[in-house]
């Protein structure tokens, strides 16, 4: 909405907008001075005006407008830019304010930029799927092979529909049912982990995608870095100042007051007439100490900075009391600006003596080391843009009447416009090198008569409706020559707690990593060599600014000849290449070591999640911190949100929360490869054992010419599938093939997961042949060797089934756990104590096929070591075999291990 009036003096207010784009600082708003200016609340209903708004967009850093009230005379105009906006999903945090609606519902800006999330499944579930599917048509095979082989006699298609009936248990029902639990086991032991406090699993489906990740994309402020500015260096060109010798420029400061107050206490014209001097005689050297006098007056005026007073009486009358008694104490003043370099800026001048006390649309009050407050009048502001890469602010000493143009911004954008030099660009270079950000501050003197006409120039750009920011632009251009160099500033913004080691980790692990972040492209290159998402060694290429086809096809030619560098792109080049040239240009990228996209929207973010999932089909896991990467979070395969100082809108969005980046690491290498490596061994085991019922119900047919005649009767299939093997097939969930330390050592183990070979066709038809195998030994085992006493065929092959099951979960195992072994013994315990009960539950001797058993019969020797042969030779082979494997081609983690 566009603000018209608020309760607040100075005809401004704050709005927080951490939930919006996820920047903890405040902005400031201005309210249109028309409407500000009037006497009473009530008079803005008897006014006629209106306001002229572009139709909405998506880009959420600019608006154009115009305000125009018709009933005054002559009618007023002013222009409104994105500054006397309001958005929606902010907080007010001064005052209350009065505005006109201009976009609500679908047209709002955060409306625009969001994307509809989709439901996401994981790849294992759509493995399974394929696996399943191809069961199914074995089964319709199977079935129909048993039909021909009848010979089509009589009712053949009801005898069809009979055997799909008996061999269903090839279908394995009870996968999900299991896999689903194994997720919810998985889930809960990612929150349980001490190593990783205060993780949240917000989603029970996917925990396995987290083993299987091979393109992971970060946000850069407040998930690899900490959002927290600390001053660290000043340089003049001819001396630098670090953090150990912040003391003389204290000492220096304090020194240039004194005098100057000593000067003015002579005489107060006094003060004037050297200056005038200076100007005109060659221009001699200025003293270390004045220098350094100008660089910190102009790093305290040249910002966007408020200082707040939280006043102890409370938050009513807070202004008044802040103006009246001038109460500037330091104890409780907090600064307020939209960017934490300008924060940190102002503090490091009030360490050195030099104190931002309030400060209003119009005026800006300074406190000397000396406790003398100096006045300042704002008279134009121009603001940092992305564009720009600068701001530039005029101010008018109010003692001595000087009009003074300020300026600063990155080192691109400011070399051009100060005198020439020698040091600046070898010095940026230092600093960026150390991971600082760099800032150039400059000035120039104006006269009277040079600001006025600016000011008639810079107005009537103002209110044109086309081409509006150029206009503009090219009037502040005019003044922007010839500036003096005052000096250069470095600003560190500090890493979270090992985000180097980790990052490395991620990169041993073959994770390929990309930083996507709304920051600026010095900045991101910054922070991407100190967080080493970029290695010492390696060349970086920076892609240039592109507009058309031509250029966008000429750099990437350029870069398609680099090999093995790292690449840093912006938002606006990367929206050309992915027009033009979008295979081109992922099949590039997806070849670097590291990518950094700076001064991403939140909605191009999502964009290049969903193009690297389509051109490499590969998985994609997003981490971010903010409300504007929720979008990315939503758009990946697996999304992660880091709790911080943004609010808790990335990770409520996120499919797994985490304290900080470093829980990454354990996330990934130690629970992402147990989920994944669980998750197959559980699905291959349950198919497995309906494959091998299913076998030997096709053996038994087959003997018996073919009769559709069931082998066990319900109960027993019932109790197959649950009571008897439910326990020691889902205990797989707690196996482990390496302990956490070694997976947290060795990254590269992480490598062999993203091929997924843990299920594949080749594991699959492993298992199914030995399935049919196990099933054929089982079932022909129990025939001959019970010729005689046929009736007992179902008590033996079925005892003999449920010990090879027992027996083959032991075989998969690669890990003992104490509840592992109480499953297998419960089990057995289970199956021995149910041959009491079922044998009543059939009653006794039954001559059929239902005929279950005899108890003198099962405590006879005969059946006991019949029994155990059968189970011997189903299961001998199989142990043999994993034991020779391991000794001939052991897997990379048994090399480990021992």
């Amino acid at each position: 909405m566009v603000f018209l009036r608020t309760s607040e003096k100075a005809g401004s207010c704050f709005i927080r907008t951490d939930q919006l784009d996820g920047e903890t600082d405040w902005k400031l708003k201005v309210a249109v001075s028309c409407t500000q200016r009037l006497p009473a609340l009530g008079d803005l209903f008897s006014i006629n005006a209106y306001v002229y708004a572009q139709k909405p967009q998506m880009d959420i850093h600019s608006f154009e407008g115009t305000f125009t009230r018709e009933d005054s005379d002559p009618p007023i105009h002013e222009s409104l830019s994105i500054e006397n906006t309001l958005w929606a999903s902010t907080i007010v945090a001064s005052g209350t304010v009065i505005g006109v609606v201009i976009y609500t519902g679908k047209e709002t800006r955060s409306v625009m930029n969001t994307s509809n999330p989709k439901n996401k499944v994981g790849l294992l579930d759509l493995e399974l799927n394929r696996l399943t599917k191809a069961l199914f048509l074995a089964l319709v095979a199977l079935s129909v092979v048993m039909v021909t082989l009848q010979g089509f006699v009589g009712p053949w298609y009801r005898n069809l529909f009979r055997f799909l009936l008996l061999f269903s248990y090839i279908i394995p029902i009870s996968l999900r049912v299991n896999l689903d639990m194994g997720k919810a086991v998985y889930g809960w032991m990612m929150m349980k982990d001490e190593n990783i406090p205060g993780t949240v699993v917000r989603t029970s489906t996917i925990p396995e995608e987290l083993g299987r990740l091979v393109y992971l994309l970060t946000d850069k402020t407040g998930t690899l870095t900490q959002n927290e500015m600390i001053f660290k260096r000043l340089h003049l060109g001819t001396v630098s100042y670090g953090a150990d010798t912040m003391d003389e420029i204290q000492s220096h400061v304090r020194d240039s007051y004194s005098q100057m107050q000593s000067q003015a206490g002579g005489s107060n014209a006094g003060s004037t007439p050297p200056r005038k001097a200076q100007s005109s005689a060659p221009k001699v050297r200025k003293s270390v100490s004045s220098r350094i006098h100008e660089a910190v007056k102009a790093i305290v005026l040249c910002h966007n900075v408020t200082p707040v007073y939280e006043s102890r009486a409370g938050v009513t009358g807070e202004t008044e009391f802040a103006e009246a008694d001038q109460d500037f104490s330091d104890e409780n003043r907090t600064y307020q600006a939209s960017s934490p370099d300008e924060v940190a800026l102002v503090q490091w001048t009030e360490s050195v003596g030099l104190t931002l006390v309030s400060r209003d649309l119009t005026s800006m009050q300074l406190k000397t080391p000396s406790g003398q407050v100096l006045s300042f009048c704002i008279l134009q502001l121009f603001p940092f843009t992305s564009e720009s890469k600068r701001m530039g602010i005029i101010v008018r000493d109010e003692s001595t009447a000087e009009i003074t143009f300020y300026m600063k911004g990155a080192d691109v954008a400011m070399s051009p416009i100060v005198q020439y030099n020698d040091w600046l660009e070898e010095e940026c270079g230092n600093m960026a090198r150390e991971g600082l950000r760099t800032l150039v501050v400059a000035k120039k003197a104006l006269t009277e008569e040079q600001y006025q006409d600016f000011e008639s120039r810079y107005t009537q750009a103002k209110l044109s409706m086309h081409d509006r920011a150029l206009k503009v632009a090219a009037v502040v251009e005019s003044l922007e020559r010839e500036m003096e160099l005052l000096c250069l500033t470095g600003v560190e913004d500090q890493l979270q707690a090992d985000v180097r080691p980790t990052l490395e980790m991620l990169r041993n692990a073959g994770i390929k990593i990309w930083m996507l972040t709304g920051d600026k492209l010095e900045t991101a290159t910054c922070i991407a060599k100190s967080s080493h998402l970029v290695s010492r060694t390696q060349d970086i290429h920076i892609f240039r600014q592109v507009t058309s086809r031509g250029e966008a096809h000429l750099e990437l030619n350029a870069f398609r000849r680099k090999h093995d560098c790292a690449l840093v792109i912006s938002g606006d080049s990367l929206e050309v290449c992915l027009k033009y040239y979008e295979h081109e240009f992922v099949e590039l990228a997806c070849q670097c070591p590291a990518v950094v996209c700076c001064r991403c929207s939140p909605t191009q973010k999502a964009h290049i999640v969903t193009l690297l999932q389509q051109h490499t089909g590969r998985r994609t896991c997003a981490i971010g911190d903010g409300g504007n990467d929720v979008s990315m979070i939503q758009a990946a395969d697996c999304g992660i949100g880091i709790e911080g100082k943004e609010g808790k809108q990335a990770s409520l969005a996120a499919d797994f929360s985490i304290r900080q980046f470093r829980h990454i690491g354990r996330l990934l290498m130690v629970h992402g490869r147990n989920s994944y490596k669980r998750s197959a061994a559980l699905g291959q085991f349950v198919m497995h054992r309906g494959l091998i019922i299913s076998t030997m119900q096709a053996v038994f047919s087959s003997v018996f010419y073919f009769a559709s005649v069931p082998l066990y009767q319900g109960f027993l299939m019932v109790g197959y599938a649950t009571i008897y093997t439910m326990f020691p097939v889902f205990s797989l969930v707690l196996d482990q093939d390496v302990k956490p330390e070694m997976a947290m050592l060795y990254p590269e183990l992480y490598k062999d997961l993203t091929k997924g070979r843990s299920l594949s066709f080749k594991t699959f038809l492993i298992w199914v042949f030995i399935s049919i195998y196990q099933g054929g030994i089982l079932m022909y085992g129990a025939l001959v060797l019970f010729e005689s006493e046929f009736v007992h065929v179902v008590a033996i092959s079925f005892t003999a089934l449920i010990l090879t099951e027992l027996l083959m979960v032991a075989l998969t195992v690669r890990t003992w756990h104490w509840l592992m072994v109480v499953a297998e013994f419960l089990s057995l315990g289970c199956y021995v104590s149910s041959l009491a009960f079922l044998n009543e539950y059939f009653g006794i001797g039954r001559v059929s096929f239902g005929a279950f058993l005899d108890v003198a019969f099962i405590t006879t020797v005969a059946f006991l070591w019949k029994v155990s042969a059968i189970t011997v030779v189903s299961c001998l082979p199989l142990y043999v075999l994993k034991y020779l494997r391991r000794k001939l081609s052991p897997p990379s983690y048994c090399k480990l291990a021992s």
